[in-house]
């Protein structure tokens, strides 16, 4: 039978403590870390060489819906009634919002060096050394808003120009493309500061600090963030009946993208899975 996630702001309070008690169970085990490294190795972008799998690329949903699934599993191994909640940063936009709960995912980073000291993930606590990075940072530090060049949430509306499109990705199948449903969602646009930035891109702005950058994971605000994007691939979908993961195909020699993403029926790296097993998960998990 499938299991639900619910919208964190519907969390009993048992609920999040659960939520809160798993995630520092795996992580005093030292699986979380190996999340925050696989994060990193699949952080690949347009201007470097090689497969794209987790950013700027078609499989940017499939990649961290299998991603979700795996910390989901962790999770239900030490606390089976443990589900991934989704935040909707369309109406929980302040910085004393649900997430930002004493007994939640603590709140805003301090003033002076943007450490997170209240709730269970605040470094003093002893339960939330942060490991694995780009930088040599111990603590969580968060910059709600951007104090010094202040950013918003996006809108539904914003949100909804993403799941209007009808086509899933095209070519270039990069960071660059205006068009499809998975580039509007990701977020990268043209230009320049807050202006580029949208959807997921902007929340990872909006959040700042440890959730700008590949070792983002290190907040765990990601994985609600993330769920609340999965949700997203599942409303767009039920909405254009019939509209598929693209490219169906992968781009042939000669093409610049050969060899750098992801097709349809091709395995998506680091898992034995492919992108068309992973479109339909209705067997597994529902959103509520």
């Amino acid at each position: 039978m499938a299991y639900t996630r619910k919208n964190v702001a519907r969390l009993t309070r048992e609920e999040r403590r659960r939520f809160v008690n798993a995630l520092l169970e795996i992580k005093r085990r030292g699986e979380y870390d190996e999340f925050v490294r696989t994060h990193i190795q699949y952080f690949t972008t347009d201007g470097e060489s090689g497969l794209r799998t987790a950013h700027m690329a078609p499989s940017f949903l499939p990649w961290h819906r299998r991603f979700l699934l795996d910390l989901e599993h962790a999770l239900r191994r030490v606390d089976s009634s443990v589900t991934i909640p989704y935040w909707d940063w369309t109406r929980d936009r302040t910085t004393t919002s649900v997430p930002w709960r004493e007994d939640l995912l603590g709140g805003n980073g301090r003033r002076a060096d943007r450490q997170v000291t209240t709730g269970p993930f605040a470094y003093a606590h002893g339960h939330w050394t942060l490991r694995v990075g780009v930088t040599d940072g111990k603590f969580l530090t968060r910059d709600l808003g951007r104090s010094r060049d202040p950013i918003a949430l996006p809108t539904g509306g914003e949100l909804e120009r993403a799941l209007e499109d009808p086509l899933y990705d095209l070519a270039p199948w990069d960071s660059t493309v205006s068009k499809g449903f998975r580039n509007k969602l990701e977020g990268w646009g043209s230009g320049r500061g807050s202006a580029s930035w949208h959807n997921h891109n902007r929340v990872h702005r909006w959040v700042g600090g440890t959730m700008l950058g590949a070792a983002s994971v290190n907040d765990p605000v990601f994985w609600l963030h993330h769920a609340f994007l999965d949700l997203q691939w599942t409303r767009w979908q039920r909405r254009h009946r019939g509209a598929r993961y693209l490219p169906a195909r992968p781009p042939g020699p000669g093409d610049p993208q050969y060899g750098r993403i992801v097709a349809r029926h091709e395995k998506l790296p680091p898992w034995d899975v492919t992108p068309d097993e992973l479109e339909d998960v209705s067997r597994i998990y529902r959103y509520v």
